[in-house]
């Protein structure tokens, strides 16, 4: 009997942090569970996308965006290599797909799940608070408010504490 897949996939977008490692992980345990096709975005940062003074005066960006566009194709190759090298034979990693994109990272997100209609995102968050993400809102929480599809958060695990040693018990011999 052929293996079933769902034709909406699970939309992973990575910024190569430990969050969003966490995220993949997760993202390819429910892909398995659901047969579905696993998509790993990276979104290059473009802030020329909502100029400012700054960006509008240095005019033409497009062979510096090149550049960056390489290199962030270069850390993802590499990210999903070694993502891959802790999973091996596991048919979701082989077959995952690849959508490497410039602009505003929100704005990308929302128009990759407009296009492929995911059956949900799975991404990292950092889980942590500052005056930015007060104000304006963290990337994961702008994608959760404004996604049309279920939004799975993910934060990095704390590692777990060492077990204490073990006593020997009174009269014996720990080396033993």
């Amino acid at each position: 009997m052929a293996e079933e897949h769902s034709e909406a996939p699970i939309l992973v977008p990575v910024d190569f942090s430990p969050h969003s490692a966490a995220a993949l992980e997760l993202g390819c345990e429910l892909a398995a569970a659901l047969r579905a096709p696993l998509v790993v975005l990276h979104v290059v940062h473009d802030p020329a996308e909502a100029p400012g003074y700054y960006t509008r005066a240095l005019g033409d960006s497009t062979p510096r965006l090149r550049k960056l566009e390489d290199l962030a194709g270069e850390v993802l190759n590499n990210f999903l290599e070694r993502f891959a090298a802790t999973h091996p034979g596991d048919p979701v990693v082989e077959r995952l797909h690849t959508e490497l994109v410039t602009g505003l990272p929100v704005t990308r997100i929302l128009e990759l799940v407009e296009k492929l209609r995911p059956r949900l995102v799975v991404m990292g968050s950092q889980g942590r608070s500052c005056l930015a993400d007060a104000l304006l809102g963290s990337k994961a929480e702008q994608v959760v408010r404004l996604c049309p599809v279920p939004v799975v958060l993910v934060k990095q695990p704390a590692p777990l504490p060492e077990p204490p040693a073990e006593e020997a018990p009174e009269g014996t011999d720990a080396e033993t």
